[in-house]
């Protein structure tokens, strides 16, 4: 709150202090405070005020201002209620944007505060009396509109009132009847049984019956002919006239005006509009036809406010606009998305916004408030949001030829290459699967086609809707580092396509090996999320914030940045032991390096020294998508719940690092592949103007297969997503406490996808030709943004199948029955206790990796599995359940020391 001028209204003490609704109505010209009791409940002879107040992620408060005008509510006090707004708007520091609000045409912003409706009621709001009380039930006909926000309106109560495209419920005492009009959506319909339910609840005590009847089904049903008695009678409804269709331009009608401080409008000459033209000491009008909006700037009066404001209202009358034009008023530096579009370029100002420390202060002022406001757990604090105890597996793309990646060598990825990885966890009691297109940035575009091509392909043939998602290499999110533990990601690639593609450029071939002089860089969260990049060896890709190990032909150094923590170290010790615990290194400190390090990166030059500011997380907003590639629209959802996600639908939850598209049972969608074509879409549009990238990682979620870290964004409920029906069956089951009949039943398992080989042969019809499952030539594919998602503490322990680099997918399915016995022998899980598996056992001897008698049918990367309880005991010093509860890296060392690694 800002210091409060003489002349602020009292009923605007500590106002926006406190997290969600304050609402005043205008009385008497005064501003008399609503009670939270009443919140909803509109006059429509009378005007309002709304302030919301919310916490974002980013930590700063946000303000936004409706004053809601009833249909009968009298001009004057219409007037006081946008002076009232810009008056609250200045208490609070200017920071808020205004939306004016008319009975019937309220925004769907407006709307969402008071789910599932709002239904005026006729007459003036009154402080100082019962004004909820009727001596007789009134029997009433709402009219209903809006498939996730729903305007009701009531409309009176005649035959003539009813048509074939809204919904409309009458509210009679003893029942509530449902009416859909035959050309309304399943989603209104189901949208209008949330408001049955809430009538039934707050003027029935939620004692009465509930009857659906649907327009143009009559016969034999006593409900129906119940429906039409109160109307005196069936009778046909009349056809609606068409309406002429009206072809919108391409280009909307957008002009800009200043507004003088006598309220006159001064047009400007141009329609290309762009910030600069926006003078900080002026008021603008943006007229977009059926949006209007005022812009203020930051060093204008709020005398100079009103006056831009009631020119704005005058201007509306005297044009005879439609009753339904939205107004939103903006101070400069709190431009709404809507209005920077009809910007040209309009610069993307990256502000710093309240995180760390700031954060901390906002939440603890309202804790001690009493408000439960959590502040944000430190990264390494956060709970994992899947079981990372599950089974990866992973296979490397060479064109049409997959190969399955042994486990010694699966967090191993070059960047030239393409990969695709499974990963099998424990969902809700069921099998989950989780597939990643890895895309290496080094990597031609043929690779990255065949590899998301692969993928889905493998989606589809396997039974069950698994998550599927396509990342770009340093792009990658949390999640996927997770699931990994370690990752090293070295330079160059192994595929044909990319030996031919340097190999035709020119460019010289630098997939690693260890006679290369190399760079890595150091990085993670934790012991079970870290990362080793190779990076060009160069002094420009040092950075002061991060640890590097610097291989040469004759020794290897460490080098700690003057930033760095002490995280880092640990996670530099231990990386150095992974990619090879035969190195003996150099330690040297950011500062005294020798010559021999300055050497090896060439040409001296400048790197990065400040320290790498954190960015804070963005809330999510979730938005419908509707029609094609070629006609897409968007819209977004306001205060989101799980009830938004309708099984007609396809949505997009943007949380700003990552994208997820979700796929109702019921859409329209019918593969991955076109999900995610149309993610790649949302993302050009950038509706938020938030500059999303094109390379933000895009989930597909099918709905009844939502991952933790999707439904962690609601409040969920997992029975609603097993529900089988459109949405309009399943609402009306839950009304009516059927919700049990329309359950989807609980798979159990995962039905392995079908091999490359396989579908290759079920490509091919009857008379040989190719059927493809491949996307169009010349399609593209998106690539993804990072993401800083919290980190998951527990990992994946067990190992997948083992196979040679060259092993195809197709021989690895085939013989995974007969390689469980042998290369799963030594598994451990993760609590300590072997698998009920009989296993071999050999002495240590044979064993060692340099036996001079090995035994050839163990798994090389769990020699110590095949060692007795006793021999263990001798060699470790310890049993067996102790060993496998270390951390990797500590059994590694263990191992080595014993050469059984």
């Amino acid at each position: 709150m800002s210091i409060y001028a003489k002349d602020t209204d009292p009923a605007f003490q500590a106002a926006g202090a406190t997290l969600g609704l304050e609402i005043w109505c205008i009385e008497n010209q005064k501003l008399v405070s609503v009670p939270k009791s009443s919140h909803g409940r509109f006059y429509s002879g009378s005007t309002y005020l709304i302030l919301s107040t919310i916490l974002p992620k980013s930590g700063a408060l946000q303000h936004d201002i409706h004053y809601w005008t009833g249909k009968n509510a009298n001009k004057v006090d219409s007037v006081l209620a946008s002076d009232k707004a810009l008056e609250l708007d200045a208490a609070l520091g200017s920071c808020t944007v205004q939306y004016m609000e008319l009975q019937g045409r309220e925004t769907g912003k407006f709307l969402s505060y008071f789910k599932p409706c709002i239904i005026p009621i006729e007459g003036v709001y009154a402080s100082q009396k019962d004004h909820l009380k009727r001596e007789t039930y009134k029997v009433t006909l709402l009219a209903c509109k809006g498939d996730h926000v729903v305007h009701v309106k009531e409309v009176p109560f005649s035959r003539s009132s009813l048509n074939h495209n809204d919904v409309f419920i009458l509210d009679t005492a003893s029942k509530i009847f449902l009416f859909s009009g035959c050309n309304s959506s399943i989603q209104e319909r189901a949208k209008a049984l949330e408001v049955v339910q809430y009538i039934k609840e707050n003027k029935h005590s939620g004692n009465c019956e509930v009857a659906t009847v649907e327009d143009g089904k009559f016969v034999g049903d006593p409900d129906v002919g119940e429906f039409w008695s109160l109307f005196g009678g069936y009778a046909p409804i009349p056809q609606d006239s068409p309406s002429p269709v009206q072809k919108q331009s391409e280009a909307p009608f957008v002009k800009l005006s200043w507004i003088t401080t006598r309220g006159k409008l001064d047009p400007c000459q141009t329609d290309s509009f762009s910030k600069e033209m926006l003078e900080t000491d002026k008021c603008y009008m943006l007229d977009c036809n059926s949006e209007i909006f005022v812009w203020m700037g930051r060093h204008t009066s709020v005398t100079e406010r009103k006056t831009s404001i009631s020119a704005t209202e005058d201007f509306l009358r005297n044009q005879g606009r439609s009753a339904g034009t939205h107004v939103t008023n903006i101070t400069e530096g709190l431009e709404t998305a809507k209005f920077r579009s009809y910007f040209y370029n309009w610069p993307q100002t990256v502000e710093l916004k309240l995180y760390e420390e700031g954060r901390d202060k906002v939440a603890a002022m309202f804790k001690q408030q009493g408000y439960a406001v959590q502040e944000l757990p430190d990264e390494e604090d956060i709970q994992p949001f899947i079981d990372c105890r599950g089974k990866l597996k992973v296979w490397w793309v060479d064109g049409d030829r997959l190969s399955l990646v042994p486990a010694s060598e699966q967090r191993k990825l070059f960047s030239g290459d393409c990969y695709i990885l499974q990963y099998t966890y424990l969902g809700n009691e069921r099998d989950e699967n989780l597939f990643y297109a890895w895309l290496g940035r080094g990597s031609v575009m043929e690779d990255k086609r065949d590899a998301i091509s692969h993928m889905n392909a493998m989606v589809e043939s396997g039974r069950g809707k698994p998550v599927v998602a396509q990342i770009l290499e340093n792009k990658e999110p949390s999640q996927f580092f997770s699931i990994l533990q370690t990752l090293i990601v070295f330079k160059g690639g192994r595929s044909q396509r990319y030996k031919k593609f340097v190999a035709e450029m020119g460019i010289a071939d630098e997939t690693y090996d260890e006679s290369k002089t190399a760079l890595f860089r150091v990085q993670g969260m934790s012991p079970h999320n870290m990362q080793a990049i190779q990076v060009d060896t160069v002094w420009g890709s040092l950075n002061s914030s991060y640890c590097y190990i610097l291989q040469t032909g004759t020794s290897v150094i460490t080098w700690i940045g003057n930033l760095s923590s002490a995280r880092d170290h640990d996670l530099l010790d231990r990386m150095l032991e992974l990619i090879n615990p035969t190195w003996q290194a150099i330690s040297v400190r950011e500062g005294s390096e020798s010559d021999v390090f300055w050497s090896a990166l060439g040409e001296k030059a400048e790197y990065a020294r400040g320290k790498e500011i954190k960015g804070y997380i963005e809330d999510p907003h979730l938005f419908m998508l509707s029609g094609t590639e070629g006609d897409f629209k968007v819209q977004e959802i306001y205060n989101f719940t799980q009830d938004d996600l309708n099984t007609e639908d396809m949505l997009v939850l943007d949380c700003h690092i990552e994208i997820y598209v979700w796929i109702g049972s019921l859409s329209n969608i019918k593969s991955k592949q076109q999900a995610l074509t149309l993610g790649l879409k949302f993302l050009e549009t950038d509706v938020l103007m938030e500059g999303l990238s094109l390379e933000t990682p895009i989930y597909v979620v099918s709905e009844g297969h939502e991952p933790p870290f999707f439904t962690r964004f609601f409040e969920w409920d997992p029975s609603k997503s097993n529900m089988h029906g459109n949405s309009f069956e399943r609402k009306l089951a839950i009304l009516k406490g059927k919700p049990q009949q329309l359950q989807a039943p609980i798979r159990n398992s995962w039905k392995a996808p079908m091999t490359p080989d396989i579908l290759r042969s079920k490509s091919l019809s009857s008379n040989g030709r190719r059927r493809s499952f491949s996307p169009a030539p010349g399609a593209s594919f998106p690539i993804i943004k990072s993401s800083s998602a919290p980190i998951v503490r527990k990992l994946f322990r067990g190992s997948s199948l083992n196979g040679s680099p060259d092993e195809s997918f197709a021989s690895a399915v085939s013989l995974e029955s007969e390689e469980m016995l042998s290369k799963n022998a030594g598994n451990i899980q993760a609590n300590g206790t072997e698998d009920h598996i009989n296993l071999s056992v050999y002495p240590y001897e044979r064993l060692t990796v340099n036996s001079k008698d090995p035994e050839t049918s163990i798994d090389i990367t769990k020699r110590e599995a095949y060692l007795s309880e006793e021999e263990f005991k001798v060699k470790f010093g310890m049993t067996k359940r102790d060993f496998y509860k270390l951390p990797k890296w500590k059994q590694n060392k263990q191992k080595i020391s014993l050469h059984l690694f």
